[in-house]
């Protein structure tokens, strides 16, 4: 898997394996996010069921496990997505996240050339819509429940990361 590396931070995804998953399972949010975030019991059975087609990934920091990532293909709409995101609470705000959702852009761009990466927010949710509308991703203008679609065009992406 590729790494992200600035000065002496190196943020890298690792595949979810019997070595990690019980660490992976104890990540854990702020209160305050419990409804915008899936935890990773319910992603990692989701990433069971929908095997072919779910990439879950987690994230290191320097060696340690600060969050998890799942991006995945949705046959129904014919698109490739950020399906699941997290950093767990005590790594939050150290730019972690950001590096991460590069690195999971990277992954889906080298491995199936997609050109358009789809995500979406809850609508209280405005720390999720700021980074990823920092990394790139817009909104769409569709509204399914409480929560609001987004789309990346890579190639209008450049360096998202400066």
């Amino acid at each position: 898997m590729d790494i992200f590396e600035e000065g002496c931070l190196m943020v890298e995804l690792r595949e979810i394996t019997k070595e990690n998953y019980e660490e992976c399972l104890q990540l854990d949010i702020a209160e305050s996010q419990k409804d915008f975030v899936s935890s990773t019991v319910h992603s990692l059975a989701q990433a069971w069921v929908y095997y072919d087609t779910a990439f879950p990934f987690a994230i290191y920091a320097n060696n340690t496990m600060v969050g998890f990532i799942m991006l995945g293909y949705y046959e129904a709409e014919g698109y490739y997505t950020l399906w699941k995101f997290m950093i767990d609470e005590k790594y939050q705000k150290k730019g972690y996240g950001k590096k991460a959702l590069r690195l999971g852009i990277d992954y889906l761009v080298n491995r199936f050339k997609v050109k358009e990466i789809y995500t979406a927010y809850y609508t209280e949710n405005r720390i999720a819509r700021n980074l990823y509308a920092s990394i790139g991703f817009r909104e769409t203008g569709e509204i399914v429940g409480n929560q609001i679609g987004m789309k990346l065009i890579v190639s209008d992406m450049g360096d998202s990361l400066s």
